[in-house]
Formats: structure tokens, C-alpha cells, sequence
């Protein structure tokens, strides 16, 4: 099929803004760690970034988008018809009508395999060895990330089923949130956590990084059309509406509970209504739209307390915000998905439909989330009983920049020299061998 310039420059651009979004969340992530481990924070979403290339390019894609030979094995997992996208040079354009190349395509993908393992660095700040976490992010995208993605948009099960997400609230958010939690229990709390006061360290940085989220995110969006038309526009609206509405009304909560609107909040707030909106985008109205977003920002605002009351120490929120904000917009689809969006028999219940869809709406969570958790758990497991997944006490009361990366985040003019007190503390070895 001959290429279509215009669907394809339209994609190659969503793809560009869709990979921006990781760097933009390691400066998010960034700036809600404290100063001395504001460079790990990042180094982890740039990890990510490295290693799911690689096994995307041997693997992932084929995992993910290919056929397997079994039609019982088809069931959770592709085949090998892609292994190093050969075959995606070689066959060129999608056979599915849009005159998209293979390539971009792939590519597109990619940018979300990537920013779905970034995502769950933020609930193990502070207190992960970055070797480790090279590893777990390989392994699980492997393991959890390629599978879950087959089961939702390749030909997998939840595909078969018929369970609608049209640019990821389950595939990513769900999958990520759920793996966020199950990684935070395994690692443990951080030294002080509860007793020592752990504020984000700079709020500028974290506004700009939820700027570009929100910038890239509509290339997320509504680039998970594949297309140029309509549903396209439905989807970029959207995302703007919920986004809004989200942020809104996390301030409004912040407001009446703990009597400030602060620009944590309306950041997190922003977030919150942009992955609720996620997998809903291109399926609702624009007034569901609205009503998803504030869903989204005042059960996200009360969500991200839930770690004090039960324990786990979710550095940065992935659980409250994505888990918590991806199922608000899965399972939202079961009622206000409409048509002509979708097919008839896929409507949600305020426009007619019948409870078959909403139970698949609440399927796809559980059985992702589920999935995502256990595998999680056992990985995570055996890699802190092999290499040591979590940097030893006096590292992490250091700070992990400098005891892992031999870097700091901020250089102020101090001396970092022996006896020398640096805003990061008292100098190190690894320190004095830099400086010298």
C-alpha cells in the first residue's frame, strides 16, 4: 500500500512528543525528591528509555504485535515474526488501511513501552541501586509490559473479549501502578519515612516537567488514533477538558481540606485527569470528559493519603495517581462510552448499553493489575536476593547521587573537599575522587 504523507508526518510528530514525555517525567520525578537524590530520580527514566529500546528492537514489538502460531498461546503472547524488525522494513506500510510505515508504527509503540517502566521508578525514590534497576526494567517489560500490551491491543485475550482502552489507561497505568506498589513493598520504607520531613526539593522543576506531560500527552492521545480525522480531534479535546477539570478540582480539594492550593497539587491534579482520561479519550463526550476529570481529581487527591493508613511508602505517588487514576478512567468506559465512538454492543450503561461491557471495563484492571502485582513482586524478589535490589543504609542517609552516580544535583560554589561541609553534607570519598 502506498504511504500516506499526511497520517504519517502526523505520527512521526505524536511519536517525538510521546518520547518527550519521559524526560519531561524525570524532571517531575525529579523535583519531588529531595536534593540529594534528584539525579538517580532522573537516571531512571533515562534507563528506562535505554533498555526497553534495546529489547523492544530483538523482541518486544514481535511479543506485543505479531501472531503467535498457537492459537492457545496467541491467547497471551505474540509470536517471532518481528525479532530485530526485519520483517517491518521488509513489508513497509501497515496492511490495515491508514498508509502508515510498519516502522512508525513501532515506534509509536516503543515511546509507550518506554514511559510505562520510567513510570514506576517514582515509588522507590530515593533507595535504588541503579543497577538493579536496569535489570528489573528489562525483566519486566519482558515479563509484564509485552504481554499485557498483546492482551489489550494485539489480538490477546482482553482484545478478543472486546475490553476497549484506547491509548492506555490499562496497558500502561494500571500495569505500571499496580507494579509500583508491589516494588515499594518489596524494597521497604525509606530511612525516616514518616519522622523526617521529605518534601520535593524543587517545584519548579516539577511544574515544567507536568508541562511537558501535558504537552506530550496529547500526542499520546490522540496519536493512538493511528489516523488523521475525527476521532482524532475527539481525542486531543479531551485530554484538554479532563486535564483541566482534574486540576481544578484537586486545588479545590487541597483548598477545603488543608485550607492552601498548591502547585504540587495542581500539578499531581493535572496528572491525575490526564491518565483518567487516557484510555476514555477518543470513546466519550466531551461533558463525559468532564465529569472523568473530576472523578480523577478528587479520588486521586484522596487516593495518594491511602499509603500513610496502610503503610507502603510510594515515594512519589505512582499508586494514588496511575493505578488509582487508571482504573477511574477504565472502568468509566462502562458507563459513558458512546456511540458512534464505538459499536453499538460496546456502549456504556448512560447510553443504552448493558452490563457486559462494564464488567470487561472492570476485568481489564483486575486482571492487569492482578498480573502486574504477582509478577512484579517474584521479580523484584529475586533480584534483592541475588544483586541487592536497595543501596545499603549509609548510602541512602548520604544521598544516592553521589554515592552511586559521584555527582550532585546542584553545585552552589561550596569546596568539596575533605572536612568541607557541601549543601549535600559532608564530603565523600567518592566526592574527593570527583573533585580531585
Amino acid at each position: 500500500m502506498k504511504i500516506d504523507g499526511g497520517t504519517t508526518a502526523w505520527m512521526l510528530v505524536a511519536t517525538a512528543m510521546v518520547l518527550l514525555m519521559t524526560p519531561g517525567l524525570a524532571l517531575f520525578y525529579g523535583g519531588m525528591t529531595r536534593a540529594k537524590s534528584v539525579l538517580n530520580m532522573m537516571m531512571m527514566s533515562f534507563g528506562a528509555i535505554i533498555v526497553v529500546t534495546i529489547a523492544w528492537v530483538l523482541f518486544g514489538h514481535s511479543l506485543a504485535f505479531t501472531d503467535n502460531p498457537s492459537s492457545a498461546i496467541n491467547n497471551v503472547l505474540g509470536g517471532f515474526d518481528a525479532l530485530g524488525l526485519q520483517s517491518l522494513v521488509d513489508t513497509a506500510t501497515k496492511d490495515d488501511g491508514t498508509g502508515m510505515p510498519n516502522l512508525v508504527f513501532s515506534a509509536f509503540q516503543l515511546t509507550f513501552a518506554i514511559i510505562t517502566v520510567a513510570l514506576i521508578s517514582g515509588a522507590i525514590a530515593d533507595r535504588a541501586k541503579f543497577g538493579a534497576w536496569m535489570v528489573f526494567g528489562l525483566v519486566w517489560a519482558t515479563l509484564v509490559y509485552f504481554p499485557v500490551a498483546h492482551w489489550v491491543w494485539g489480538t490477546g485475550w482482553l482484545n478478543t473479549m472486546g475490553i476497549e482502552d484506547f491509548a492506555g489507561g490499562t496497558v500502561v497505568h494500571i500495569n505500571a501502578g499496580a507494579a509500583a506498589l508491589a516494588l515499594a513493598i518489596v524494597l521497604g520504607k525509606r530511612q525516616g519515612w514518616r519522622k523526617e520531613p521529605m518534601r520535593p526539593h524543587n517545584l519548579t522543576l516539577v511544574l515544567l516537567g507536568a508541562g511537558l506531560l501535558w504537552f506530550g500527552w496529547f500526542g499520546f492521545n490522540a496519536g493512538s488514533e493511528l489516523a488523521v480525522d475525527g476521532t482524532t480531534g475527539l481525542a486531543f479535546m479531551n485530554t484538554q477538558i479532563a486535564t483541566a477539570v482534574a486540576a481544578g478540582a484537586w486545588l479545590v480539594v487541597e483548598k477545603l481540606r488543608d485550607g492552601h492550593a498548591t502547585s504540587l497539587g495542581v500539578a499531581s491534579g493535572a496528572v491525575a485527569g490526564l491518565v483518567a482520561i487516557t484510555p476514555a479519550c477518543g470513546f466519550v463526550d466531551p461533558w463525559a470528559a468532564m465529569v472523568i476529570g473530576l472523578l480523577a481529581g478528587v479520588g486521586c487527591a484522596y487516593a495518594v493519603s491511602l499509603k500513610y493508613k496502610l503503610g507502603y511508602d510510594d515515594s512519589l505517588d505512582v499508586v494514588g495517581v496511575h493505578l488509582v487514576g487508571g482504573v477511574i478512567g477504565a472502568v468509566s468506559l462502562g458507563f459513558l462510552a458512546a456511540y458512534p465512538f464505538l459499536d453499538q454492543q460496546s456502549e456504556g450503561l448512560f447510553y443504552g448499553g448493558g452490563f457486559g461491557q462494564l464488567g470487561l471495563q472492570v476485568l481489564g484492571p483486575v486482571a492487569v493489575g492482578g498480573y502486574s502485582f504477582i509478577i512484579t513482586w517474584i521479580v523484584a524478589k529475586i533480584i534483592d536476593k541475588t544483586m541487592g535490589f536497595r543501596v545499603p543504609v549509609e548510602d541512602e542517609v548520604t544521598g544516592i547521587d553521589i554515592t552511586s552516580h559521584a555527582e550532585t544535583g546542584y553545585d552552589l560554589g561550596s569546596v568539596h573537599a575533605s572536612g568541607v561541609t557541601s549543601p549535600n553534607g559532608p564530603a565523600t570519598p567518592a566526592q574527593k575522587k570527583v573533585d580531585a
